[in-house]
């Protein structure tokens, strides 16, 4: 199509517009054309560089990072799932059984932590605890008593942990 066709179907304003545009780059000189096309360039390299290839640079410096961090906790998670397959498939143990081995696991805690046993559930109360010793805690009472959490409500503070966990003990005589 010629500009006159193309003019005609933009909107006045507009085709006035073009129309001085054009007049203008046709009286600049060929050095002030170069200059332009050359800032166009640079400017539109530019762009390209802040919204393709910054960004692109970006994810590949940091994915091989990124899946190291994924592949540990894929395999913190395949520990779990199968420690977990072994205390499913392991024997339930006797519910006295079972609180001997939270009482001596709560003795470890020491005056801070206090285990109360009502019937095939225990709580443990506790308050200041650190975070390596209530984890070590709730691993002695899956592996030992073959325990179950049912709830716990905690709080963290300067001191520790403090606040109450609900385990389940099975019963097999």
């Amino acid at each position: 199509m010629s500009s006159a066709a193309d003019a005609s179907t933009l909107p006045p304003a507009l085709g006035d517009a073009r129309r001085q545009a054009g007049r203008y780059w046709q009286a600049l000189a060929l050095r002030e054309k170069q200059l332009i096309a050359t800032m166009i360039v640079a400017v539109a390299a530019l762009l390209i560089w802040w919204i393709a290839i910054q960004p692109a640079l970006g994810t590949l410096r940091t994915a091989p990072i990124e899946i190291d961090r994924l592949d540990q906790q894929m395999q913190q998670m395949q520990l779990a799932a199968a420690e977990m397959q072994t205390l499913r498939a392991a024997s339930p143990v006797p519910t006295e059984q079972a609180t001997a081995a939270l009482r001596a696991a709560t003795e470890r805690l020491g005056s801070r932590a206090k285990l109360v046993v009502q019937g095939e559930r225990a709580t443990l109360s506790f308050t200041g605890i650190a975070a390596d010793a209530l984890r070590a805690w709730l691993g002695e009472a899956r592996s030992g008593a073959r325990a179950r959490p049912l709830e716990a409500q905690m709080v963290k503070a300067a001191a520790g942990y403090s606040g109450s966990i609900t385990v389940s003990v099975g019963s097999a005589t």
